[in-house]
């Protein structure tokens, strides 16, 4: 595979990684779920049992599992047709999801702002035009 077509499936592969790690540790569908990971985070008595639950609830962390699996369907490599084309092409798959799922948080909080502000402005307007009934 070409250097170029490598990657472009770098950054498609990288993808579904980061939808998966952000829906698992961020979107609501698992929240419960990830609450008890939270909780057995913290609380478990083993540091293995700890940083097994602590996986479920960090992005950045579980992104590394995610990209195993995928690279396990896939057969990615990245710059070499051996086992280190594997191991470089984890980490740039990690580091490009993260990138996404970074961009992701990003344009969710301006949208998050936007609707707070849209919100505000919204009641300030009704506000004023109650206030202008009550004066007319």
């Amino acid at each position: 595979m070409t250097l170029s077509a490598q990657l472009f499936w770098l950054l498609i592969i990288a993808i579904p990684i980061a939808s998966v790690a952000w829906t698992i540790t961020h979107e609501e569908i698992f929240d419960e779920p990830r609450k008890w990971c939270e909780r057995n985070s913290k609380e478990c008595r083993s540091l293995l049992q700890r940083k097994f639950f602590y996986l479920f609830t960090c992005e950045y962390c579980f992104s590394h599992w995610v990209t195993a699996f995928f690279l396990i369907i896939t057969r990615f490599k990245l710059l070499f047709p051996d086992w280190r084309g594997y191991l470089i092409a984890g980490f740039s798959l990690v580091w490009v999801a993260n990138v996404y799922m970074s961009f992701f948080a990003r344009i969710r909080l301006d949208v998050k702002r936007e609707r707070v502000e849209i919100s505000a402005e919204e009641k300030a307007l009704g506000h004023d035009h109650t206030d202008s009934n009550k004066s007319g």
